[in-house]
């Protein structure tokens, strides 16, 4: 008996002496991660934990843990008073390296999770299906192994890291195309495409020659401006759009060719995840002066030709399509029989042929509405009714109509815009939409070059020449931060939120480009793909929503580059709880201003820029070595 307790006794101090060491080579651990997160190594980027602390959250794997099965309910909120300082976490947990490219909203193995029932043929499975607050990520997206800081633009234009995405298999599938060739540690793109074997620079001048524009300049001497590139491949066409003073929205799903909007946004062009499926695009009506498909593999017959309506909401008066397939010039019997039923569905939405050669056909879209209101009774496709908003299109579904132009816009007989650049800082027709005066126009675009002035001011020589060229304005208004980056080499994604004015088409009326999206999700794009953010009171819209600010960080983290920066403009005690979680993210704080000094109007607000390190697991981090 005597024995047995000694034993017991025994057994209970080896226990706990066993626990005790291993709490102190737990903290042992901890701390020397914490070193190592403070340290600058040879790679010039931080080392954070090591693979056992890799791991997406309990919540997004829609695992039973208590602690994060509603995260919505325990989420920090702005401005929760000195209580809230007991949970600001020291770090974040690591997402797992086979989520370095995770897109919470177009994520494939949420879509098996949650059992979707989704239309494949209607392309449903490409679309937005975001995750439950219960099983978003918690975790930060890490960077593939090898990860550097990617090529600078012009540069970057012909050439990446392939370390930063590697992904060889389109160079391979489409060798004889040129879109990419492997060359050594760099991925080349020589400018090509499926219809464009000898380079996307002479396709787009072959297409300006059928169109009679002045030189064989697409631009058309600034009158097209903005253009919508579907099926974009690797982007090449819109990549070499940029030096005749084009922009294009360059748009493709994450299809079996996943990676191609990844490889556009390495490279510095304009692009975004989307798909013409049964949602209209997040874009604003009359928003291109082009739009264009090259061997883009959509059976635009489909549902009445339902997704070729949703280009014409979008064209401008008199706009045009480019389409470059086989159907244009009609190979065999199956090709003829397509190209029958396009050309007699484009003619009842009154389109014309504006040029066709060779492989390639444009179209053009009315001026007015004399056209539609002179077809017979019970044509197809019809018109839209009165009441359909052609600018609404979060969540829209797509119609199967055509949309007329407002009475002021047919009586205008065009876009009534003027030629680019001066479209940027002419107050543009559709102000009016909003009741909006000239002078408040030119008033804003005035107060945002000085405020941008002040920005770079504040952070100095910590941002160097051809360090940002991914912007994106969280909360663009009418556009007028983007417009005062005019004289910088960078391209901005100009983000109008959901549930505000839906100013996003006076953004596309001065010819720069941008998308409608809610903030309480995340955005449609790959991790690391834009150098700078700009958020101005986007914290606070979110909060009054009762949206977690702490998944907006997260997401933040998410959408920026390692080295990127944030400009964060808004309320003191917005900065006060985003400055709790720089440590967490590997944030640096650049500086801190009262945002007072730029205008009367900006008493209240204070500005924040931060910089994101760059850090790497365990696994990248030797593999940089």
């Amino acid at each position: 008996m005597s024995r047995g307790r000694s034993d017991g006794s025994q057994k209970k101090r080896v226990i706990a002496y066993a626990c005790g060491v291993a709490i102190f080579i737990g903290f042992l651990y901890v701390y020397q991660g914490s070193i190592f997160g403070s340290q600058n190594v040879s790679s010039s980027a931080l080392e954070y934990g090591s693979k056992s602390l890799k791991r997406l959250g309990a919540s997004y794997l829609g695992t039973d843990d208590a602690s994060d099965s509603k995260q919505e309910d325990s989420s920090p909120r702005i401005g929760q008073g000195d209580a809230e300082d007991d949970i600001v976490p020291k770090s974040f947990p690591v997402c797992d390296d086979s989520h370095s490219e995770l897109i919470p909203c177009l994520d494939r193995h949420l879509i098996y999770q949650l059992r979707l029932k989704l239309d494949l043929s209607l392309m449903e499975h490409y679309e937005r299906h975001c995750p439950p607050p219960e099983r978003r990520f918690n975790c930060l997206i890490p960077p593939p192994a090898g990860y550097k800081i990617p090529i600078k633009w012009p540069q970057s234009r012909d050439e990446v890291w392939k370390a930063n995405i590697p992904h060889t298999h389109l160079a391979h599938e489409k060798s004889d195309q040129n879109w990419m060739i492997v060359k050594g540690e760099k991925i080349v793109f020589p400018g090509g495409g499926t219809h464009f074997h000898h380079g996307a620079d002479k396709y787009i001048a072959s297409i300006a020659k059928m169109l009679n524009f002045s030189q064989n300049i697409l631009n058309n001497e600034g009158r097209l401006r903005t253009v919508l590139d579907v099926g974009c491949g690797v982007a090449s066409f819109g990549a070499y759009l940029l030096s005749s003073d084009i922009i294009a929205m360059s748009l493709a799903p994450n299809d079996v060719h996943q990676n191609q909007i990844q490889f556009a946004l390495e490279r510095g062009i304009p692009a975004y995840l989307g798909v013409l499926g049964t949602k209209r695009l997040p874009y604003p009506s009359r928003s291109f002066e082009l739009a264009h498909c090259s061997r883009c593999r959509i059976d635009w017959l489909q549902r009445d030709g339902i997704l070729l309506l949703e280009l014409d909401r979008l064209l401008r008066p008199g706009g045009y399509f480019a389409y470059s397939s086989p159907e244009a010039y009609a190979q065999d019997e199956e090709d003829r029989r397509i190209w029958r039923e396009m050309s007699a569905l484009v003619g009842r939405m009154c389109w014309r042929i504006a040029a066709k050669r060779d492989q390639t056909v444009i179209w053009q879209k009315p001026l007015t509405n004399e056209c539609y209101m002179e077809r017979e009774p019970g044509t197809r496709p019809p018109l839209c009714q009165s009441d359909d908003d052609p600018d609404a299109v979060w969540g829209v579904n797509m119609e199967a109509c055509i949309t007329p132009y407002s009475d002021r816009d047919n009586k205008a007989g065009g876009s009534g815009l003027v030629p680019w650049p001066m479209r940027l800082t002419t107050p543009p027709p559709r102000l009016a939409d909003f009741g909006y005066s000239n002078e408040m126009f030119e008033k804003d675009t005035e107060l945002w070059q000085g405020r941008v002035e002040n920005y770079w001011n504040l952070v100095g020589p910590k941002m160097t020449p051809k360090m940002v060229r991914n912007v994106m304005d969280m909360n663009a208004n009418m556009g007028s931060f983007a417009a005062a980056l005019r004289s910088k080499d960078v391209w901005v994604m100009n983000v109008v939120p959901r549930d505000g004015p839906n100013t996003l088409k006076l953004i596309y009326d001065r010819g720069l480009i941008g998308s409608i999206h809610d903030w309480c999700e995340a955005y449609s794009t790959y991790p690391r793909t834009y150098d700078l953010l700009h958020a101005w009171n986007v914290f606070s819209d979110i909060d009054k929503k009762g949206c977690s600010p702490v998944d907006l960080l997260i997401e933040m983290d998410r959408l920026l580059r390692p080295t990127g920066f944030i400009f964060i403009r808004d309320k003191q005690v917005v900065i006060d709880f985003v400055k709790k979680y720089l440590t967490a993210l590997h944030w640096e704080e650049v500086a801190t201003a009262d945002a007072g000094s730029d205008s009367d109007q900006d008493a209240n607000e204070v500005i924040l820029i931060v910089q994101k390190k760059l850090w790497l697991t365990s696994e990248s981090f030797r593999n940089t070595e």
